[in-house]
């Protein structure tokens, strides 16, 4: 079969359509993938249950995946996904026998235009249902059940069986967003208030992170046994002592860390935990540099720790890669440009797609034969949010018994939701969760030290001062939005934390203990 390549590249003028025919009254818009690491035999089982849907949607791109590719196309790559092929293979020959149109950004960014104000109510409609379809599963149950919290707690079976969401859209732009009938997994508003909070922060100024380039490594190693922590922190000392030595002025691009301990640095709720009780650790050290022989220092001397560290360090791994880390800036609409290729072959369209029918018929039908989905009905233990009652008052309770949320990253900016249970305790949680309270609680996370000397704590006092905290009340769901700037060294893409993301802050900041006052209205 003869193929033919095009290439073209265009500017990001949008011009929409004047008048558009309607052609339904709804359709019905599936989510197949959440993020790029996400499951494709999700997918194809929302393509056989959900008969009704119109488009499916594979939502790959992030912070993350952007700077990957950006990194592909700097070094001759085409800078698309690698897996679409596989992606492709498996759902085209379901989406082609039911008419529904696969809508995917495995290789571009995808961008809204508005011209004139009456457009802007339906552009913001669509904004909303895309935000809640765009994390696939974290909209169904997927990253909400919570086993040991009442109100977040349902079994195994039923987060095996999650079904990916979707979303009837009518043509007034009313959006209703469900899941496979028969499914597990759970579609409640405390789970489309999380969705809705995620990684926003000031609704207002919504800036999107543009590249620059940075060196990356770091290097692990285990100790046992009585004193391991002691003998940690003398290695993270002759490391950073060797760093000096060798590229002064270096050292304090590098923080250090002991998994299973600190390694988190939300709230040092571990640190309560006697240093000689600890009987298995693992140090980790992340350094970020400006020039690649400053990294590959520390990847060299982090291994020297064999032969000339303390007693018993065993199962030394290290790493080193460029990074892409991403800083936040507008762009101009005539300044951004994208690219589309296409393969195309001579035949015509019922032979292509007759060959191609071919070619996966098989596949498909092997695929097809193992996901058959059994009927079950789960039985709910979760309680309902109608049924929750007021949180006590005077008595020091852990947060995550009055309210639950999700932590989001955007940059260096960390956002977490925080939703009661009870609606009503939005008022007194307000009075608790402060500005101050806030940056009090998440502080540790400018640890650059387990074992921090004068000069580090002055350090981490200088990058606090750089901390912001917003918190936004979100009216309509009684939710607290709060934002946290400069937080996250950096961002994901250039954080030396092993919670890049910052996605463990959640449910450590849930695990703070608070007092709430009375109701208004009790009585002393």
């Amino acid at each position: 079969m003869e193929i033919k390549e095009k290439d073209e590249i265009c500017d990001c003028k949008i011009k929409l359509r004047d008048n558009p025919k309607r052609r339904k009254d709804k359709v019905y818009v599936g989510c197949g993938a959440g993020f790029g690491g996400d499951r494709p035999l999700a997918a194809l089982k929302l393509l056989q249950r959900v008969k009704e849907l119109d488009y499916l949607v594979l939502e790959c791109l992030a912070e993350r995946t952007l700077a990957d590719r950006y990194q592909v196309m700097m070094t001759g790559g085409k800078g698309y996904d690698s897996r679409i092929s596989d992606w492709m293979s498996l759902l085209l020959p379901l989406a082609v026998e039911r008419g529904v149109c696969i809508v995917t950004n495995m290789g571009a960014r995808l961008h809204l235009s508005s011209e004139g104000s009456d457009k802007r109510r339906g552009l913001a409609q669509g904004a909303l249902a895309g935000h809640l379809l765009e994390c696939g599963c974290q909209l169904t149950g997927g990253y909400f059940m919570h086993p040991g919290d009442k109100n977040r707690d349902f079994s195994l079976e039923q987060l095996l069986d999650l079904s990916l969401p979707f979303a009837e859209i009518s043509c007034e732009g009313e959006v209703c967003v469900a899941k496979a009938d028969g499914s597990g997994g759970v579609l409640n508003c405390s789970t489309c208030a999380q969705q809705l909070l995620y990684e926003v922060g000031d609704p207002g100024s919504y800036i999107t992170p543009d590249v620059d380039c940075g060196w990356k490594s770091w290097g692990e190693i285990s100790y046992g046994g009585y004193g391991c922590v002691k003998r940690a922190e003398a290695a993270e000392f002759l490391v950073r002592s060797w760093m000096d030595e060798t590229c002064p002025g270096v050292k304090d691009c590098i923080v250090s860390y002991i998994i299973g301990h600190d390694s988190v640095k939300a709230t040092g709720s571990n640190r309560g935990t006697p240093m000689e009780h600890v009987m298995d650790i693992r140090l980790r050290m992340d350094g970020l540099f400006k020039l690649k022989e400053h990294a590959v220092g520390l990847v060299k001397e982090f291994t020297a720790l064999y032969t000339n560290g303390p007693a018993g360090g065993g199962g030394i791994s290290t790493g080193l890669k460029k990074e892409i880390i991403l800083e936040k800036e507008l762009v101009e609409r005539e300044r951004v440009f994208w690219r589309t290729e296409m393969m195309r072959s001579n035949s015509t369209h019922q032979c292509i797609k007759r060959a191609a029918c071919d070619e996966s018929e098989q596949t498909h039908r092997e695929q097809t034969k193992s996901l058959v989905i059994p009927k079950v009905i789960y039985a709910n233990s979760m309680v309902s949010s109608a049924l929750a009652v007021a949180a006590p008052s005077n008595k020091k309770i852990p947060l995550y018994e009055v309210a639950h949320g999700r932590a989001g990253d955007k940059g260096n900016d960390l956002n977490f939701s925080i939703i009661p249970h009870f609606p009503r305790d939005i008022e007194r949680l307000k009075m608790v969760i402060t500005p101050n309270w806030v940056k009090e609680v998440v502080s540790p996370l400018l640890d650059a030290s387990s074992f921090p000397d004068p000069q580090a704590i002055k350090q981490r006092s200088n990058r606090l001062e750089q901390v912001m905290v917003e918190i936004y009340e979100v009216t309509g769901i009684y939710s607290l939005n709060v934002v946290v700037r400069n937080i996250l060294d950096g961002g994901v893409n250039c954080s030396r934390r092993i919670d890049r993301h910052g996605k463990t802050v959640s449910d450590l900041i849930l695990c703070q203990e608070v007092v709430l006052p009375p109701f208004p209205d009790e009585s002393a």
